[in-house]
């Protein structure tokens, strides 16, 4: 399955039913009277955070979601039937943007919270509703009100405890994949990952929520490479492990290059907490780590840690870090699964 992370979609409420214009006839009765009923109330359009869900590619192909009309009043007093809402599934820590992208409407971050986002219209009232001392037999009713229609833009910011930042080719994918149950793509080539991925990582008890973005390069702000886009995805993070290749560029140039595209994004990014890691630590010696650390420290870095995603070296170390910056306990987490290995399911967003 593929990963979008924004779609802009058409959704309308349903409108009121009709009131109706009905008089009583039965035999031996005279002069029944009218008994129109009510229209019934048209259905509202409903927001619903599940956890199954960790893309918006289902948008793609349904952009137009409108609800139906509440039933139509009927004789002998009958309320037409009011409408049952429309349902659209949407997942957990998506958010509801105007259709200028100005304003957040809605953001649903929690399993299972649902929000109804438009009402639909009033039913009419029948002739029944008008009858008084000096109107015996009215003939006037009420049509429904109309629904409300937008256009609403979708933007999800995937829900996750920890980020992984860092140049291309950094080794963020392998670290994911010795930390957590994930298959993420490796290769020995820059932008490997090519859209953010999650991965639910267990340590000394505890669990958090892990997310990999593709790597940002110099100019990302600008949209170089594959831009910023995805940093959205990590906004939510408690705290920031950024990885540096011990065998690419100079360590010092590629904090900078990442810290100063964080501060460019915004979004308080600039201010997370950092765990800065020396990575592939298995392809040098521990003197020039030594040496890269000192500069890093120079720079600020309180701490460097020595690790490698190949063997394993230093991750539980880091791990302990990393523990410091999360809660006490975790009962659960946001969502375990590879955004590129969601089960292809027939599903569909209502």
């Amino acid at each position: 399955m593929h990963f979008l992370d924004q779609a802009k979609i058409f959704i309308k409420s349903g409108a009121g039913g009709p009131g109706a214009v009905s008089f009583r006839r039965e035999k031996y009765i005279e002069m029944g009277g009218p008994d129109g009923g009510d229209g019934g109330r048209g259905a509202d359009v409903v927001f619903e955070a599940v956890p199954a869900l960790n893309t918006l590619i289902d948008f793609r192909y349904s952009q137009h979601f409108k609800a139906p009309r509440g039933a139509h009043g009927m004789g002998k007093d009958r309320t037409g039937a009011s409408a049952k809402p429309l349902v659209i599934k949407v997942p957990v820590g998506t958010q509801i943007l105007s259709e200028d992208k100005e304003e957040i409407l809605a953001d649903l971050t929690e399993e299972g919270e649902r929000m109804v986002f438009l009402e639909g219209g009033l039913g009419g009232r029948g002739n029944a509703s008008y009858k008084s001392s000096t109107n015996r037999a009215p003939r006037q009713h009420q049509p429904g009100e109309p629904g409300e229609e937008m256009w609403v833009w979708l933007r999800l910011k995937l829900l996750a405890d920890v980020g992984l930042v860092g140049l291309p080719n950094a080794g963020k994918s392998t670290f994911l994949n010795a930390v957590a149950n994930t298959k993420a793509k490796v290769g020995a080539y820059a932008f490997t990952t090519i859209a953010p991925k999650l991965g639910v990582v267990r340590h000394k008890g505890r669990e958090f929520v892990l997310a990999d973005i593709p790597g940002l390069i110099e100019g990302a702000a600008d949209g170089k490479g594959i831009g910023d886009r995805f940093l959205g995805h990590i906004e939510r993070c408690r705290v920031l492990i950024h990885l540096i290749d011990i065998e690419g560029e100079d360590p010092k140039e590629a904090l900078k290059t990442v810290e100063e595209e964080l501060a460019a994004y915004g979004e308080g990014l600039e201010d997370k907490p950092r765990l800065v890691a020396l990575n592939k630590l298995d392809l040098v010696d521990e003197e020039l780590f030594e040496a890269f650390a000192d500069e890093l420290k120079a720079e600020g870095v309180q701490e460097v840690f020595p690790i490698s995603g190949a063997t394993g070296d230093g991750i539980p170390e880091m791990l302990d870090a990393v523990l410091r910056y999360l809660p006490e306990k975790k009962t659960g987490a946001p969502g375990s699964a590879d955004v590129d290995e969601v089960d292809d399911e027939d599903w569909s967003p209502i």
